[in-house]
């Protein structure tokens, strides 16, 4: 599969199958992520990969916080700005109707909707996952290096033949994932993200992308004006 391919196939992939990930296959596209840009190479991220029975006991009690009603956990950073502005708001609405619509789940069933979104703390009942964190003295530029890492692990997974998700919903259960990962106090959760085979048989539909010309602006180069000869003074 050509990067080119890769890209453009991959998608946030909410139905996996129970076909297991051969461990060797995550440690080569690990091991290959690592070499993921990052500012003065300080490879900012941490992450730790669940399959088998942790993953299991994770789901579980996630499952469980949910039927019990417990509240999320303090957030530790800001998903989103409190006033998301145009064009991003109606970009994420846009999102939102097409994904539940998919579904067939209309706007007003927010109980329905509600069900679907738990979906996510059973990873969308993939095998595998990973669970990323960064050390809380990083900045915006170490999370954005944080970003392109998960991406190139996206991409290798395609490689692979596998999907994936990634989730920032795995943030409001940070505590649980405590539980399972056991990380040193000084790093955050950033997100989670599951890892499998793609259940063909589900179509949860494909967000499309803006037109390249909301996001690209192009600036040609512009010839340059040859300067005129310099008059020189006879000897």
């Amino acid at each position: 599969m050509d990067v080119y391919e890769a890209v453009t196939s991959r998608h946030a992939v909410r139905a996996f199958t129970d076909k297991q990930v051969p461990g060797e296959v995550l440690e080569r596209v690990l091991s290959a992520a690592a070499w993921a840009p990052s500012a003065s190479n300080l490879q900012p991220w941490h992450a730790y990969v669940l399959t088998g029975g942790p993953l299991g006991d994770l789901k579980k009690r996630a499952g469980e916080r949910l039927t019990s009603g417990d509240p999320w956990d303090e957030p530790e950073y800001e998903q989103y700005p409190p006033q998301l502005k145009s064009p991003y708001c109606e970009r994420r609405s846009a999102f939102g109707e097409q994904r539940y619509g998919a579904l067939g789940i209309p706007r007003e069933d927010l109980e329905a909707r509600q069900r679907a979104a738990a979906a996510n703390w059973d990873c969308f009942g993939a095998p595998a996952a990973l669970f990323c964190y960064i050390d809380r003295d990083m900045g915006r530029p170490q999370w954005s290096d944080v970003g392109m890492y998960l991406q190139t692990v996206m991409l290798l997974l395609r490689a692979e033949g596998l999907h994936s998700c990634t989730q920032m919903a795995w943030a409001k259960f940070h505590k649980t994932v405590a539980e399972i990962t056991s990380p040193p106090e000084d790093l955050i959760l950033f997100c989670g993200m599951s890892i499998g085979f793609e259940d063909a048989t589900v179509d949860d539909g494909r967000t499309g992308r803006a037109p390249l010309e909301e996001t690209i602006t192009f600036i040609d180069e512009q010839p340059v004006a040859a300067c005129p000869p310099m008059e020189t003074s006879p000897a």
